[in-house]
């Protein structure tokens, strides 16, 4: 089950059904969702979907800026058996995070990943943590370099017509 995380500025907390709102109003964005590989959300409806349906999962994260209740981005931590990239061993995690264009560059991001790995190396035992992204995202891998994370590998999916995704490693 996911618990809560406090950073010095973020409530990382599970999301609630009451959030599809606030996701929708930031994963509607053209901006956003795209450079994750995932398409801007249609409806608030769709927004609830995915909070039941994948945000629900162990180690997601709403990112909550203090003083407020308003989600404005996702992190969380995918275990090894739900990854696609064969260098991701079993017993390893990957990192997924964005938020709302509204956010860029007010080091949210970074900071919740921090939290993420401290969760990951000391509450649940992980020795390696990934970050992918894809082709384009400098925003990701700028997160990624900031956390202590160096580059690993690339992959290119041709046959899935998908742009080349970049991996990231930090070990304990």
């Amino acid at each position: 089950m996911t618990h809560q995380i406090e950073t010095s500025r973020l409530i990382l907390r599970p999301w609630r059904e009451d959030d599809a709102e606030a996701l929708y109003k930031y994963a509607s964005n053209p901006d956003v969702g795209p450079h994750g590989g995932w398409p801007p959300h249609t409806s608030v409806d769709e927004s609830l979907d995915v909070i039941r349906n994948v945000f629900s999962a162990p180690e997601v994260y709403a990112i909550v800026p203090k003083g407020s209740d308003e989600p404005v981005g996702c992190c969380g931590i995918v275990p090894s058996d739900e990854q696609h990239s064969s260098a991701i061993k079993h017993g390893d995690v990957e990192l997924g995070y964005w938020i709302g264009r509204e956010f860029w560059g007010r080091g949210f991001v970074p900071e919740a990943v921090e939290a993420l790995i401290t969760r990951c190396f000391d509450d649940l035992g992980v020795t390696n943590v990934w970050i992918g992204f894809y082709d384009g995202n400098d925003r990701s891998r700028r997160v990624a370099e900031k956390a202590g994370f160096t580059y690993h590998h690339t992959e290119t999916h041709d046959d899935l017509g998908t742009p080349a995704e970049h991996f990231y490693l930090r070990s304990k």
